[in-house]
């Protein structure tokens, strides 16, 4: 993988973008399939930017006080994957409103998964026994493979993704 700078030379927006190769990055570029995130322009092109130069395996990352004065370290700035991935972040950089929307999300999650019944890998046999009447209907919860999950939602039975990782019942310490 590598990570470009990218500017919109309209809005003068800069971001990064990563990608499987320099010529990856041609040929998204050539098909208009980059785009600014802030504005949507298609007019995107590399930016100028530093090499990266990683630090020495003998330096210590530099330790940021936390609120509770308890040290931790610090961590990079929010990263955004390119065309071919998902958008994910990482690190220290997310901003407290994030922070609060997740906490949020994963209460509501707990919450949901209180009152509905783990079924393992049979959840989607379960669904669509209960979707077309063979089984009393309730909240349930479980492993589908990506497959079986499409095609779940083809037949108009109606699922959801389960946010954040769960372990199964029995599988915790």
């Amino acid at each position: 993988m590598i990570v470009f700078d990218l500017e919109c030379r309209d809005g003068g927006h800069r971001f990064e973008g990563w990608f499987g190769s320099s010529d990856d990055f041609a040929q998204q570029q050539a098909r208009g399939l980059l785009t600014c995130p802030t504005c949507g322009s298609g007019d995107v092109g590399k930016a100028v930017m530093a090499p990266h130069v990683g630090r020495k395996g003998n330096q210590v990352p530099a330790r940021v006080p936390t609120d509770k004065g308890a040290a931790v370290a610090s961590a990079p700035a929010p990263v955004t994957a390119g065309s071919s991935s998902p958008q994910v972040m990482a690190g220290g950089g997310l901003p407290p409103e994030a922070v609060a929307m997740f906490k949020a999300l994963a209460t509501m999650q707990a919450e949901a998964l209180k009152s509905s019944k783990w079924v393992g890998d049979s959840f989607a046999d379960d669904a669509r026994a209960m979707h077309y009447g063979e089984k009393d209907v309730e909240a349930i919860h479980g492993q589908a493979t990506p497959e079986e999950a499409r095609d779940l939602i083809e037949e108009g039975i109606e699922i959801a993704p389960v946010l954040f990782p769960i372990a199964p019942p029995g599988e915790t310490n």
